[in-house]
């Protein structure tokens, strides 16, 4: 199916989307009958495309925008079946997590599909974040809440899909209000349609961090040296990137520390990675600008790297490369240092494309070939 070329067919969309695996695990999956007594969450789902299309503004929208709630749409609740259980407690049905457990899946299907990766993570993190607006009363800072979500997504994209969320369900004790609000506090913040201006990448790094920097704090920075930490599968390019834009600035890699100890990607990489950490130091404690190569694909493996550039005083900025999964391939056939496919295909099942929280600047390159 392709969607991200040519006049916008809806119901060749659907009809592509039902016949998916994950659509009929969600035409199984029932739902708690009070908050959903529609039934199942395909029902559910269905009722939320149907109103997208009732929405004031959606005969003014774009195709770009029109796709990313009509995915969005698709997949906001497709994480229910993996996460639905019966509280032994109350008896209510309840998905606990299945708004990022939607999300990955989401991105593993638009990634099969070939969706452009800028516009893929912009509905991934819309189906991640699209219950937010229905909850922004119960947030102990709303204005907090909002200024992160406009980092990782269109607030105002949220609005116009949690309001169609709503519209499509039966039984609902929640009211729209509650989205009116997450809008009227977007409005005030000034992030409903743009994301939030902190007063430097700094200060939006250490928001993110938990800093109340949304609060009028300026901090002062001034970086000891600066970290390039490159991002992506192995095969799409990083070495080749560095090459052609930091030619002259050191390499850590981990590549070479595993040639240089004799340690394959399947071994253990304890001392891989404890090799690489007194590297890092070695760089940092000079205060000697440089670059980290390694596949760092997930949020999680990338944070234990930059919080060490951090705690030196290092400004990091990361370089995300992605390229098809058969480009990936035939390419690392090609290489000196060929990677095992089955750990690849791994690395692509895995792969997180980094966001503005993770560091002071974040670039994601997407190549075709």
């Amino acid at each position: 199916m392709k969607t991200d070329s040519g006049v916008l067919d809806k119901e060749i969309m659907l009809a592509w989307a039902s016949h998916q695996p994950w659509a009929e695990a969600m035409r199984s999956c029932m739902q708690d009958a009070e908050w959903h007594a529609e039934g199942d969450v395909w029902t559910h789902t269905m009722m939320v495309v149907e109103e997208l299309e009732r929405l004031a503004d959606w005969n003014m929208l774009g195709r770009r925008d029109r796709l990313t709630l009509l995915y969005t749409a698709l997949f906001h609740d497709a994480g229910k079946p993996a996460t639905t259980l019966n509280d032994p407690e109350t008896g209510k049905v309840r998905s606990p997590g299945h708004s990022g457990v939607g999300a990955r899946l989401c991105r593993s299907v638009l990634r099969e599909l070939g969706v452009e990766l800028a516009h893929r993570e912009e509905i991934v993190q819309c189906v991640a974040f699209h219950g937010r607006p229905v909850n922004i009363a119960r947030y102990d800072d709303p204005l907090r809440e909002v200024i992160h979500t406009s980092g990782m997504v269109s607030n105002l994209q949220l609005w116009r899909f949690a309001t169609a969320d709503l519209r499509g369900r039966r039984g609902a004790k929640l009211s729209e209000e509650e989205v009116e609000y997450w809008k009227l506090v977007c409005e005030e913040a000034g992030c409903l349609e743009s994301p939030y201006k902190f007063p430097s990448d700094h200060a939006r790094l250490l928001f993110y961090a938990g800093e109340p920097t949304h609060q009028g704090y300026i901090p002062y920075f001034v970086p000891r040296c600066s970290v390039t930490l490159m991002s992506g599968v192995a095969g799409t390019g990083k070495d080749t990137w560095i090459r052609e834009n930091m030619p002259d600035t050191p390499v850590l890699a981990l590549d070479d520390i595993r040639e240089e100890l004799k340690i394959g990607p399947d071994d253990n990489q304890g001392i891989v990675i404890a090799t690489a950490r007194e590297r890092c130091r070695e760089f940092l404690r000079s205060g000697t600008d440089f670059v980290f190569n390694a596949t760092n694909l997930t949020r999680d493996i990338r944070k234990r790297w930059i919080d060490l550039c951090l705690d030196y005083g290092a400004r990091v900025d990361v370089v995300y490369l992605e390229k098809p999964l058969a480009v990936v391939l035939q390419q690392n056939r090609s290489r000196e240092r060929q990677v095992p496919e089955n750990i690849i295909r791994r690395m692509f099942d895995r792969a997180e494309p980094p966001t503005v929280a993770e560091a002071h600047t974040v670039h994601h390159i997407y190549e075709t070939e």
